[in-house]
């Protein structure tokens, strides 16, 4: 039996899930980030906690096919990363550095790369050939799978969904400098930044006038509930990101669109909403891309750092 190791690297925690061949997750375990001194304690620390493990399974590093690691920034197929903001970390080759620390083979991707492949694999996009992972939290981010590989692109933007420009006429600004971005709409920070705006135009009642701090748990909770106000604002959230993701389908054509984040936990209702809109701007020839939601939650970035040096 051979075995591999999945670690996804936060700004908080660290992640590392123990796989089988088969892509079993064997065991999982969290670690702190510690980021202080440019995040020099990372790598060892993730070295030690491998070597940990290792031991108390009794598993020997020849039996270890490698160690697949997703972090939060750039970084290209010979494991250069450039700059990881969050980590505190600066230029340098993730392949090499960790792998003298380990003494095993490792490959590197991006975050959400590796989320989107984890997902495609063993969460919401089994079974398909081709998808694409959207994430709906804080901002929005995702990465598309063609013939089971990540779209990477020549510039290392492949799959940055959040920032396609859509048609909302107040164009808002985005962090990345452009105006207009779904980013700015989809994310649950721009949901509620539109209930909100929409509570101060539209003198419509709504039981979200009398939430204190609105969040866009509020707003779909609302919704449901058949609030006038929340499901107009939901509408309008809907159409922009089927709108988003019907031009994005124009250029990857997934066999599957995966939504993710904590936006999904709205579950049917997001999706179904999104389905709807999707079909109104779609390629005709797009009819018969399939939605899902994402299973498996803030494991997908190990199970596809897994997948990267298991293939």
């Amino acid at each position: 039996m051979k075995y591999g190791f999945g670690v996804d690297v936060g700004g908080t925690t660290v992640k590392l899930g123990l796989f089988d061949e088969t892509g079993t997750l064997l065991d999982k375990r969290e670690i702190p980030t510690h980021t202080e001194n440019d995040g020099e304690r990372i790598l060892p620390d993730i070295a030690a906690a491998i070597d940990a493990i290792l031991a108390e399974k009794s598993i020997a590093k020849s039996a270890v096919t490698g160690v697949g690691v997703g972090v939060p920034g750039p970084i290209n197929d010979e494991g250069v990363i450039n700059r990881c903001v969050n980590l505190n970390w600066g230029v340098f080759n993730l392949h090499d550095t960790l792998g003298a620390l380990t003494g095993l083979r490792v490959k590197g991707g991006n975050d959400a790369n590796c989320a989107a492949l984890g997902e495609a694999w063993k969460g919401g996009g089994a079974g398909s050939r081709s998808s694409m992972f959207v994430t709906l939290g804080t901002g929005v981010g995702g990465g598309v799978i063609l013939n089971g590989k990540i779209l990477v692109g020549a510039h290392g933007v492949g799959g940055e969904i959040g920032h396609i420009t859509v048609s909302a006429p107040d164009k808002q600004p985005c962090t990345c400098g452009k105006r207009g971005c779904i980013e700015r709409y989809a994310s649950a920070t721009g949901i509620v930044r539109m209930a909100k705006e929409r509570l101060v135009k539209d003198g419509t009642p709504s039981t979200l006038r009398s939430v204190e701090a609105l969040t866009c748990k509020d707003v779909f909770d609302a919704a449901k509930a058949g609030d006038s106000l929340a499901v107009e604002t939901l509408e309008q959230v809907f159409d922009y990101l089927g709108e988003a993701l019907a031009s994005a389908c124009c250029v990857c054509d997934p066999e599957r669109i995966i939504l993710g984040g904590g936006v999904s936990k709205a579950g049917d209702y997001l999706l179904e909403g999104v389905k709807r809109h999707f079909a109104q701007h779609m390629f005709h020839a797009c009819k018969g891309t399939e939605f899902s939601l994402a299973t498996l939650g803030n494991d997908a970035g190990m199970y596809g750092a897994y997948r990267l040096i298991a293939e």
